[in-house]
Order: structure tokens, then sequence, then C-alpha cells
């Protein structure tokens, strides 16, 4: 096992890892604890009791925080003729057919999302086996596979973050920056609660979140009670 560095010992102590904390102090607890020499990401973490191995339990989607991540996003979209001028007038960084599927293909990956139309998905289906493993392969359920390029490019603009149900049952978002007043971290995280909690599936049984935590990109994690939301 590898050693905890000073910094994250020290951190840990701040933090009671047998208690549950009320958002407020979850949040500003985060914040204290954490110990990076940039402004670090601030993401909530849930354990939940699904099986994602099952299809009807299968969680994943999109939601726009109302604060936005703290992050520009950089897009590149699939899309032809007056698509892709209409992508372009929206903002995107990159548009393209067959070309950017060869300059991926030869090893190219600055960009963050991707956004598609549906008759591009032949194309862009060349690329699943690089981009499925890094999360970027475009989808309906997340609203990447649209001919409404415009609205999908203002909402990632906008701070749109997808989420996801990995095999152990967990799910990882980002809800902003450390730079960011408790305030908007605490209503980005109450929008992305809100969202899982109407994802529930019904074949789930028992208690559907097992675990709830914040944690920043080196901090330790901060348990909060669901109650608290």
């Amino acid at each position: 096992m590898a050693k905890k560095s000073k910094k994250m010992q020290d951190a840990l102590k701040k933090v009671d890892n047998t208690k549950q904390y009320n958002l407020e102090e979850a949040i500003a607890l985060a914040k204290e604890a954490d110990y990076a020499k940039f402004d670090a990401t601030v993401e909530v973490a849930y354990r939940l009791n699904v099986d994602p191995k099952k299809a009807d339990q299968q969680i994943r989607g999109a939601v726009v925080l109302p604060n936005g991540t703290g992050k520009t996003q950089s897009v590149l979209v699939f899309a032809k003729g007056e698509k892709a001028k209409e992508a372009e007038a929206a903002g995107a960084d990159y548009v393209g057919d067959a070309d950017m599927v060869q300059k991926i293909q030869g090893g190219w990956f600055d960009f963050d999302v991707v956004v598609a139309t549906p008759d591009m998905m032949a194309e862009v289906g060349k690329l699943g086996r690089v981009l499925g493993p890094k999360g970027l392969m475009p989808n309906p359920k997340t609203g990447t596979v649209t001919m409404d390029v415009t609205k999908a490019i203002e909402e990632v603009k906008a701070g749109k973050v997808t989420y996801r149900v990995d095999p152990q049952g967990n799910i990882h978002v980002p809800i902003g920056k450390v730079s960011f007043e408790d305030a908007k971290l605490i209503e980005n995280l109450k929008t992305v609660h809100d969202v899982i909690l109407k994802a529930k599936p019904a074949a789930a049984k028992g208690t559907y979140i097992k675990n709830f935590v914040v944690t920043t990109t080196f901090g330790p994690a901060v348990k909060v009670d669901p109650q608290s939301v």
C-alpha cells in the first residue's frame, strides 16, 4: 500500500470518516482539507445499491450545472453541410467529418466533449475503441447525438456534466472548483443529487444511496448526510 504524504495525513486529520456531515459542513470541510497548489475540482461521489450488470439498472445521463464547472470545455462536432456551419456558428471548437475521424485515429485528442449528428454515427462508430474507454463516445442519453447541435454546444459551454454508473455501482460527478463560493457548490450539488434520485431504477430494491461523499482532486472524502440535501 502506497504511503500517504504528510499533506494528505494532515488533511485526513481534519475529517472524521465515521461521521456524516450536513451538506454545508461537508462542502466547507472538503475545501478546507484540500491541499492542491492549483484550483482543484470538487466532486460528488455516490455508491448506489444497483446492479449495473443488469440492463434495467443502468444509470446514465447528463445535467447542466446552474453555476457551471469552472472549466471551459472544448467541443468537437461531427457534422456535414448546414449542420457543420451551424456548429461553427454556435461556438464549436472543432468541426469535421471523415477528416476528424482520421485525425483521432492518428492520436489526436485535444477536446473534452464530442457531439455528432445522427447521420454521422456510422463514421464516428469507427472510433468506438478509442473514444469509448475515454468516455467520449457520443450518446443520445447524454444529448450528444442530436440534430440540435446549437443546443448541445450551448449546454456543454454552460456547464453540462455527464454521469454514468460504473461496474461497482459508483457515480462520480464534478460540481465545480475549490475557488467557487460554498453556495454555488451547494446549488450545483443539489442539482446533481436531484437527477441521481430521479434516475433510481424501478428494479433497485432497498436503500438506494449507500454512501455519498464530497471530495477534491487530492483531498479526503467527506461523508454527507443524504437527509441534509
